[in-house]
């Protein structure tokens, strides 16, 4: 049985609204895609935080007389976690995908309610500077109205302190227009983390290898309470901002003409143990070569060592790859010396 041909249109007009009925499509399926795989980790990081309300419950219940069941909470805090941080990322990549288009929502995934800062905390107020004329009028009879006060916690070394950002409103006497300083910049959405915070809790996270859980109970001793799944969200939001630095590294590293490979053996928390799983790393440094372009690395991380890591780390590599003798890297790359 043969298929009925395909038609098109015969002139330029019809195919220009056909190619924007195929764009408005395609963008409508990449939304609904994305809301759909938003709402997904959303359920599985909810799924994961009952899990870990009820296992500390049967742990208050039978007392902690085991120290394995204490090794599986601190697990399952580390996997609650990263499911909230993923869940905080696809709920981002849902709100791009739905800013291109009119009929698809963005999922907003419901957080929990963030207690209120403490009362003794130390407390810095910057005001910015108020407009001195009507920014629709140009009119100067400016009459204050009130102001909006944002609170950001920011943290110095070894104490914190509360940022209250003020924008003082004015109307005008002329106009009866509301004139206003814009909103300050924030490193994440509502700002209520600054960015020297911000650094701090990923920097203890991957390079000091201080967990979320263990960070909440630190901060918790002074005086400040941030939720695990508060800090997760957080570095959700982070993972979201500096991906675009990453996209970069990855692509000087992998536009190299030669490139140092290796991977090692890093601990991994699973369930009721610890695996051994794998860090791989790219290096391109051609300083000793006399090459002119500056060194970067790329890490990934892996639960095994199959080569199918490696092969897809470098599918779009076609230089030299100098590593050790693993045929992991046999098929991936077009050139290798051990």
């Amino acid at each position: 049985m043969s298929l009925p041909p395909l038609s098109f249109p015969d002139d330029l007009t019809s195919a220009h609204a056909a190619l924007l009925a195929e764009r408005e499509a395609r963008l409508r399926a990449e939304a609904e895609a994305a809301s759909a795989k938003a709402k997904l980790s959303s359920i599985e990081a909810l799924n994961a935080h009952l899990q870990l309300l009820i296992a500390k419950l049967e742990r208050d219940k039978h007392g902690p007389s085991r120290e394995r069941t204490q090794r599986l909470i601190d697990q399952m805090e580390l996997q609650l976690e990263e499911l909230v941080a993923d869940a905080t990322e696809d709920e981002l990549a849902s709100e791009a995908f739905a800013g291109e288009t009119q009929t698809v929502r963005a999922f907003t995934r419901k957080r929990p309610v963030r207690k209120p800062w403490p009362e003794n905390i130390e407390r810095e107020r910057v005001v910015i500077e108020a407009p001195r004329t009507c920014n629709h009028c140009g009119g100067e009879r400016l009459s204050k109205l009130g102001e909006d006060v944002t609170e950001t916690l920011e943290e110095i070394p070894r104490r914190f302190k509360v940022v209250e950002t003020v924008r003082e409103k004015f109307s005008c006497r002329e106009c009866g227009c509301i004139s206003q300083a814009p909103a300050p910049f924030h490193a994440t959405p509502r700002g209520f983390l600054g960015p020297n915070l911000l650094a701090t809790i990923v920097f203890d996270k991957f390079s000091e290898h201080q967990p979320l859980n263990r960070q909440s109970r630190r901060f918790r001793s002074e005086g400040i309470d941030l939720s695990t799944q508060t800090l997760a969200d957080q570095v959700g939001y982070v993972s979201a901002a500096v991906k675009p630095l990453f996209d970069l590294i990855e692509t000087h590293v992998f536009a190299a003409e030669r490139l140092h490979g290796d991977d090692t053996t890093i601990p991994i928390l699973a369930k009721g143990q610890c695996t051994t799983g794998r860090i791989w790393t790219y290096v391109c440094d051609d300083r000793p070569f006399g090459g002119q372009s500056p060194p970067a690395a790329v890490f990934y991380a892996s639960s095994d060592r199959r080569g199918e890591h490696p092969q897809r780390h470098l599918a779009e590599f076609s230089g030299i790859l100098q590593a050790d003798c693993y045929n992991g890297y046999v098929a991936a790359s077009h050139m290798w010396s051990c």
